[in-house]
């Protein structure tokens, strides 16, 4: 069942790594996507959706166009982010335009996470924040865990990518590339002192990395600092938490909700953290309000103002946004989307029943986005003078055979952007999504492809656009539209 859902059929469409003997540096993309909710047309197997068919209606419903706007305005001055707009049009919907001219090059937007979670599968790869997905500990830890993980898949005989149990992050994901077979094993005591920090390699205090910071309740999520596991807790880890200090039943609740998600798809690990930042937000505005009139109809309108930074993004529930796969007839249409529908409302029960608050109903706008791993670290190796390089190659270069040719995987994962999911798409993008040097962290970042003239509309490419017509179009049915962009409409087949 896996294999026919989106997120599976993304994770098939990775770029290539390059080679480990000549490392060389590649941008990191972000993309977005629609997602979906909870809501339904047809008999729902939720209790949930029939107990509160009204209130789900209200919270799926397209925004006041004033109101959206209103919220935009408001989002863009908070973040300083002037050199745009977000325009809304009849023919499609939001986009952002340019407030002023952008160069080739140009900076045109970092946008911050709203809620996001980095793939389980890809976490044997990268340790990152848990908030704000910059890499942490060091070099050594960073090759050192990834090793570690890579010998345990191949002594399993895990040739296969992805399949590698990760124990030490609170996950039971599979591992990612890492661990493909590979006869470059190290011993394991050298794994133990790059990951203890008693064995340093050369050159890496070239590349600081913020120590790690563990949650105070599982330890199981790591930070990059006490700011960012205090921002966590308290935007969504409070309620998801699965350590010894969570009630035992709700703790085990909460296992089996991991479980599920982990055994089908991880997006309902980031709708996790879409409900539980709605819920955190309401039960904020009602303590606020404490001292007003505590009615049926005032919690509603807290609730609707809790979920609006996430309402501004919904498009469409998710079963409905998901292109049919090329392996399934279009005759068993109905049956595949009632099977994902299905897992979804699974995938809710449990949720509910780990954090048992029935007011919100899961609704996600998705991006994968992609960050730079410790690939700089044997790039500036492989860029070293001669001599130079020569040495700390004697030490480095067992390391980097042993990681093999997948040793450039960045850190991937599902995030909600809310002002970059307001750019369209196009075919001949006038920008794209790419990760400079100073990203370092899990933000999306917009730089301008060519001149760009103020009042100008901003495009980026939620594809590969340099594949055929046909092949675009197939890859944008998951998006809900044919592009009808002046490239595609010159290709068009008469």
């Amino acid at each position: 069942m896996s294999a026919l859902l989106p997120l599976a059929r993304d994770r098939a469409r990775e770029e290539n790594p390059p080679k480990a003997q000549t490392p060389r540096r590649r941008p990191a993309a972000e993309e977005t996507r629609a997602g979906g909710g909870m809501g339904g047309s047809s008999a729902s197997p939720c209790d949930l959706e029939r107990e509160f068919a009204p209130q789900i209606s209200q919270l799926l419903a397209t925004p006041p166009l004033q109101s959206a706007q209103e919220y935009y305005d408001g989002l863009i001055q908070s973040r300083k982010h002037d050199g745009i707009r977000v325009n809304f049009s009849s023919k499609h919907g939001k986009g952002v335009c340019a407030n002023k001219d952008f160069a080739e090059g140009d900076l045109i937007l970092k946008d911050q996470i709203l809620v996001g979670a980095q793939h389980s599968l890809n976490k044997i790869d990268c340790a990152v924040c848990s908030y704000c997905f910059r890499f942490i500990g060091s070099i050594e830890f960073q090759i050192g865990r990834r090793l570690y993980w890579q010998s345990i898949g191949s002594s399993n005989d895990c040739t296969n990518r992805r399949h590698c149990h990760e124990t030490d992050v609170g996950s039971s994901a599979s591992s990612s590339g890492a661990t493909k077979e590979n006869n470059n094993t190290l011993p394991e005591e050298v794994l133990g002192s790059l990951i203890t920090g008693d064995m340093s390699l050369p050159f890496t205090d070239h590349f600081s990395l913020p120590q790690v910071v563990g949650c105070h309740g599982c330890e199981e999520e790591r930070y990059c600092s006490q700011s960012c596991a205090d921002s966590d807790w308290e935007t969504y880890h409070s309620l998801l938490c699965t350590g010894s200090k969570t009630e035992p039943s709700r703790r085990s609740a909460l296992q089996k909700f991991v479980e599920h998600a982990n055994g089908s798809n991880d997006i309902f690990l980031v709708a996790a953290k879409a409900i539980t930042f709605t819920l955190l937000r309401y039960k904020k505005l009602k303590m606020q309000s404490e001292f007003q009139k505590n009615t049926d109809e005032s919690n509603f309108s807290l609730l609707m103002e809790a979920w609006k930074p996430l309402s501004m993004g919904f498009k469409k529930r998710w079963w409905d946004s998901v292109a049919l796969p090329e392996d399934v007839d279009s005759c068993d249409e109905d049956s595949f989307r009632q099977q994902i529908r299905d897992l979804a409302f699974t995938s809710l029960q449990l949720l509910k029943d780990a954090i048992f608050d029935a007011e919100c109903a899961p609704c996600i706008l998705f991006g994968v986005y992609k960050i730079s791993s410790f690939e700089d670290y044997f790039i500036h190796i492989d860029d070293l003078p001669d001599d130079e390089k020569e040495e700390a190659e004697k030490v480095t270069r067992p390391f980097l055979d042993a990681l093999g040719e997948d040793y450039a995987a960045p850190c991937e994962g599902t995030a909600f952007f809310p002002l970059q999911s307001c750019m369209n798409h196009s075919c001949c993008p006038n920008a794209k999504a790419y990760k400079r040097d100073e990203d370092t962290d899990g933000n999306a970042v917009i730089i301008a492809l060519e001149p760009i003239k103020k009042d100008d509309e901003i495009t980026i490419s939620y594809i590969d656009e340099d594949v055929p017509y046909e092949e675009r179009q197939a890859q944008l049915a998951d998006y809900g539209f044919v592009c009808m962009c002046p490239r595609c409409q010159e290709e068009k087949p008469n």
